[in-house]
């Protein structure tokens, strides 16, 4: 999340104007993340619909014709009862809108907080519910290509080239071998579901132990359940220095087989796909990192985090699951 495109108070207004939701009463920005512009929104409410939304306009890395996917999927998840943010839909039925000629969207906002310093216990329950999640959405009747899969990533790591990581950082160039690699393995066979493939601590609201919201949806997409657990141990089981934490991971994965034990064959491919994960982060990041603007309200992200993380699925092999 971050603030790209400033919105006046008017503008917000009119645009609210549109929901069942009352009138507005307050919007802050939000500055964390680096794709959209956010906003905090608090009106005066209106039938069941709460008070507080998170308003979304689309910046980068959207395309408009995956939004019906990935707000549907929300509805979806959340009938349900996935911890997963409503959209709010207008008065006319549409789920979002246009302004200033990108799109909008009012979602659910949902209480809790993101760890940032994740338990066990706590990674458990986020492995539990990422597979209640997958197993909640495999009747969910739209698709999505993953746009961030490891043949895109060997592709964005390309577009950036050598000389431009090496800016960043003497050892990514390293990484572009690897990421050709990843993109050669073959994921076909493994069985699929609708994936949130972006699940970051601050992609989890908790209270305590239970978590009561997945957020950030706009990485969903069609495609390998265990892929979704590999991207998920990579961004929950590190400590700040990018150590391992074996509790967690263990935790993460024993939470996650609760509920949907994994097969024989993503047991045996989890450690090239989180090696793989990995370089989808390392590719994102050095990309915005590079196209980035100055003066933008965003922080930007350090590829060299997933460097790190990457290195040490390449020397656990098939060890991780021992």
């Amino acid at each position: 999340m971050a603030v790209y495109t400033h919105l006046g108070a008017e503008d917000l207004a009119r645009l609210i104007a549109h929901y069942d939701v009352g009138e507005l009463v307050s919007a802050k920005g939000i500055a964390e993340g680096v794709s959209n512009s956010n906003w905090l929104v608090e009106t005066t409410g209106s039938g069941d619909s709460g008070t507080r939304f998170i308003l979304t306009l689309y910046e980068r890395r959207i395309d408009y014709a995956d939004l019906p996917y990935f707000l549907d999927l929300l509805d979806h998840l959340s009938a349900k009862s996935c911890p997963v943010p409503r959209t709010m839909h207008d008065r006319d039925g549409a789920s979002f809108r246009m302004v200033e000629g990108k799109a909008a969207a009012l979602i659910e906002f949902l209480p809790g907080v993101s760890p940032t310093r994740p338990s066990p216990a706590q990674a458990r329950s986020v492995g539990e519910v990422l597979a209640r999640l997958h197993l909640a959405a495999r009747d969910f009747p739209l698709a999505r290509a993953n746009a961030m899969d490891f043949a895109n990533s060997a592709a964005i790591l390309d577009t950036c080239g050598a000389e431009r990581l090496a800016t960043i950082h003497a050892e990514l160039p390293a990484m572009l071998e690897h990421a050709h690699a990843a993109a050669a393995i073959d994921l076909s066979a493994l069985p699929i579901s609708q994936t949130h493939t972006d699940l970051f601590p601050d992609n989890v609201l908790m209270l305590g132990e239970r978590v009561t919201g997945l957020i950030d949806f706009y990485f969903a997409c069609t495609g390998p359940m265990v892929l979704d657990l590999a991207v998920t141990h990579a961004a929950w089981c590190f400590d700040g220095a990018n150590r391992y934490l074996p509790e967690l991971g263990a935790a993460l994965i024993a939470g996650y087989e609760s509920v949907r034990p994994l097969e024989p064959a993503e047991r045996a491919l989890l450690p090239d796909v989180a090696k793989g994960a990995c370089l989808r982060f390392v590719a994102s990041r050095a990309e915005d990192w590079l196209d980035t603007p100055d003066d933008a309200l965003v922080t930007r992200k350090d590829p060299m985090q997933f460097v790190q993380r990457w290195h040490f699925y390449d020397e656990a092999g098939a060890g991780l699951l021992a």
